[in-house]
């Protein structure tokens, strides 16, 4: 069999990493056509994965949409060279290149407010995966499963430490660390929202460095941190879950690493703009579950933050939270191969059901 799956950003990566491994090693020939965003590319060439590049894609808004022609006629044409028997993906690229082949395709989607991309690749999806928190109905063909899509490569069963993260980073054995994210919010999902401003930020990591080593990863180019003592992210990308594994703490305006954090056992705040009575299942079901904090209030977000760094016991509660929380949770991964190996026919597997809208 030939397989064809989508990276459109690092998250995606880390999604069928381990599936594309797996599908090699039982014989069968895979590719991935990946989007140079971010650091998209660096991972793709660090897991020594078989990949092409079909474009790449800025971080201010509507960039991509400026991108889009340029990406279909590349997509397109490597599509037709490799002549894929089945697509994996999380969109429009991967439904499209379905609907040009005629190649059943397979979308892993959990984002419940990218209603645009839902519009224009459920009609070309043979099936729709999503977490059993998605709190919406796609399509007849749409299923569930237990987990998230970070259960592809964050479930126990996949997931250890690459490297002694501590001494990669130059940290002392109890050296408390924070982890800070901002997003640059360029994505055509995250149109019309947004999340800490710059005075904010500048404040947010003040008050952090008082208590612990700070780490910054900022999409934004928006910092306003001055003379402010903090760590840049100098390491390479794919060792980010390790330090996230490690950190006391991660405070963002993001997204996906809020996830990976709490799958990690390590608390995480966040805050922007899609935080209210409309958020995504998979950041209520956290939060309901004691692994995450969902604040709009900054002053809120300083306080929870402080509170977090001077209780000595809160990583070790975390961690009992986040064993107890995936005890029941896939291995993502493992459901994708099935998938691939029934040729994308999902009524065949055990662990996906017919989706039904949460409570």
């Amino acid at each position: 069999m030939r397989y064809l799956f989508f990276t459109n950003t690092p998250a995606h990566v880390h999604l069928y990493k381990y599936a594309v491994r797996e599908l090699q090693r039982q014989g069968h020939d895979v590719l991935i056509l990946g989007r140079d965003y971010g650091c998209t590319k660096d991972l793709l060439e660090y897991y020594d994965l078989p990949h092409e590049i079909y474009g790449s894609c800025g971080t201010t808004k509507y960039s991509l949409f400026k991108s889009l022609p340029f990406h279909y006629v590349n997509i397109f044409r490597e599509v037709r060279r490799f002549k894929p028997d089945l697509i994996f993906g999380m969109g429009g690229y991967a439904a499209h290149a379905g609907a040009v082949s005629r190649t059943p395709v397979v979308l892993v989607i959990d984002s419940e407010p990218t209603s645009l991309d839902h519009l224009v690749s459920r009609p070309f999806a043979k099936a729709i995966l999503t977490p059993h928190t998605f709190g919406k109905e796609i399509s007849e063909n749409h299923y569930q499963f237990r987990g998230f899509k970070e259960t592809a490569y964050l479930h126990p069963d996949v997931y250890e430490p690459s490297v002694d993260i501590r001494d990669e980073l130059g940290l002392d054995p109890d050296e408390k660390f924070v982890v800070v994210r901002f997003n640059a919010f360029g994505s055509h999902h995250d149109v019309g929202h947004q999340g800490f401003t710059p005075e904010r930020r500048r404040e947010l990591i003040e008050m952090l460095s008082a208590h612990a080593t700070v780490f910054v990863l900022d999409e934004s180019k928006e910092r306003n941190d001055g003379d402010v003592d903090t760590r840049p992210f100098d390491f390479h990308p794919a060792l980010v879950h390790d330090v996230l594994a490690e950190a006391d703490l991660l405070v963002a305006d993001t997204q996906t690493m809020v996830t990976e954090a709490a799958l990690l056992g390590t608390p995480a705040i966040r805050s922007n703009s899609f935080v209210g009575e409309n958020d995504m299942g998979n950041f209520i079901e956290l939060e309901a579950h004691g692994l995450i904090s969902n604040l709009k209030s900054f002053d809120e977000v300083m306080e929870r933050a402080e509170s977090l760094l001077t209780d000595d016991g809160a990583k070790q509660r975390w961690r009992a939270r986040r064993d107890e929380f995936l005890a029941d949770k896939v291995n993502l991964t493992e459901v994708i191969v099935q998938v691939a190996l029934s040729y994308g026919a999902v009524e065949r597997i055990g662990s996906l059901s017919r989706h039904s809208v949460p409570a």
